[in-house]
């Protein structure tokens, strides 16, 4: 199992050319597809777990300034000790280091669309999965004190322990507890970055058979592979209705993405862009105030598709745990535009040298349990279990780790050892010991 980002304009680029092959748009009505190319029932591919990749990428990116009507965020600068270099940077939220008051507390409005997507004759539909992820961390409040389990060194479901122990007692969502553990603005401080979600109303897309397929994991999981260029053309078209001061999430269930016009290049499961937005005034009229667009697609995925029986290989990579990598990207790096140092992980050997801030890239896989779900609970379909009562998010590794500031100097939040400041929100229940310290170059 692997999950890389790719941050690269290609994939906007082929989108345009592989768009063009398909007939089906999204709207809020079903689409349907007629000749050849519309979706008809098939027997799904079996994929073998060895081969199952799990992968994220990123799309697009645009420049900001501070009177551009978008999301709010701020940016700062901050020297790199290792090179001497200093990185600019944006974030969602206030900046912890200027803000006061009620100004520190800052609440993004998230309007998430479910997505019903046919592909080879089976429904997936996001609505069915809505009710799990609005009662998910990522939405709902929990304590984030402590959890009861935590990846291990082998990817399986391990003890757990304190976790962000300065925040115990408080309710916090998930994106909240991981920024406020990032900067170290714990207990009794007034940082938040709180999501409030808005339900939109449901579309369906069609995919052709052409552009799609069916496929199936070692316990019987169904799941869809579409063209990630066919399908990237599509959430183009719903983003031209999209609000820039709020963040648009495309919600799927158990939906995945291949690459290179190619089935066998699958899975990527979510991924976060940015697109300028187009002033809407007319040229010269914006007086610096034009539109840039943020978004999310992530696919809710079920017990059993990547996460081997009873807490086997691959335990955390289930239900949010996409969702919370991709909605994480986006608040440390939500113009898909801040660099670092190029930065080289064990844990991620697939993305090779990369020098992009992306924050659930070094931890792929890693996670831990928090909240109560109730949803799909049961046996996967070959009989064995995988679903354990809990939501599965993804660890995240800070902006310290990326900026290699050292262990005294993080401005993050203290390890649970007390020794040092962390450099994923995890702390010491990431088993990996790149974890901590800072990055390591290339």
């Amino acid at each position: 199992m692997t999950i890389r980002t790719v941050t690269t304009a290609a994939f906007a680029a082929g989108a345009l050319v592989l768009a063009a092959g398909g007939a089906a748009t999204a709207s809020t009505h079903s689409t349907t597809n007629t000749g050849t190319n519309a979706s008809s029932a098939s027997d799904p591919q079996v994929i073998n777990d060895a081969d199952l990749k799990a992968k994220t990428v990123t799309m697009g990116g645009a420049s900001v300034l501070p009177t551009t009507r978008t999301i709010p965020h701020w940016s700062v600068k901050t020297t790199d000790p290792s090179n001497g270099v200093t990185y600019g940077y944006n974030m969602v939220g206030a900046d912890p280091q200027s803000c006061s008051g009620a100004a520190c507390d800052v609440k993004v409005e998230v309007d998430i669309t479910p997505i019903k997507v046919i592909v080879g004759g089976e429904t997936f539909d996001g609505s069915d999965v809505l009710p799990a992820t609005l009662a998910s961390p990522q939405f709902a409040t929990n304590d984030y004190g402590s959890t009861p389990f935590a990846t291990t060194a082998q990817s399986t479901k391990g003890p757990g322990g304190l976790l962000s122990q300065a925040d115990a007692g408080v309710p916090l969502q998930l994106q909240d507890a991981t920024m406020r553990a990032q900067f170290a603005q714990t207990g009794s401080s007034s940082y938040h970055l709180r999501l409030h979600a808005n339900v939109l109303p449901p579309v369906t897309i069609t995919v052709p058979s052409n552009q799609g397929v069916l496929i199936q994991s070692g316990r019987g999981v169904h799941g869809g592979n579409i063209d990630v260029g066919w399908w990237s053309s599509k959430i183009n078209n719903l983003e031209t209705s999209a609000d820039p001061t709020h963040l648009p999430l495309y919600l799927t269930d158990n939906i995945f993405l291949h690459t290179v016009n190619d089935p066998t290049e699958c899975c990527i499961i979510g991924y976060h862009g940015t697109k300028a937005a187009g002033d809407r005034k007319g040229n010269g009229q914006t007086q610096g105030n034009a539109p840039v667009q943020t978004f999310a697609w992530a696919s809710y995925v079920r017990p059993g598709f990547y996460s081997r029986a009873n807490g086997g290989a691959n335990w955390a990579l289930q239900d949010i745990h996409a969702i919370s990598h991709e909605i994480a990207e986006w608040a440390d790096d939500p113009f898909v535009n801040n660099t670092v140092n190029p930065w080289l992980t064990p844990t991620a050997p697939q993305y090779g040298c990369t020098g992009v801030l992306e924050t659930g890239d070094p931890v792929v896989g890693i996670g831990f349990a928090m909240g109560t779900n109730a949803y799909r609970q049961g046996p996967n379909p070959n009989g064995t279990y995988s679903a354990d009562g809990y939501y599965h998010p993804e660890d995240e590794a800070l902006l310290p780790w990326f900026l290699r500031l050292p262990s005294n100097n993080t401005g993050s939040e203290l390890n649970q050892s007390g020794q040092g400041g962390r450099y994923t929100l995890m702390g010491d229940l990431n088993p990996f010991p790149g974890f901590r310290a800072p990055a390591t170059g290339c």
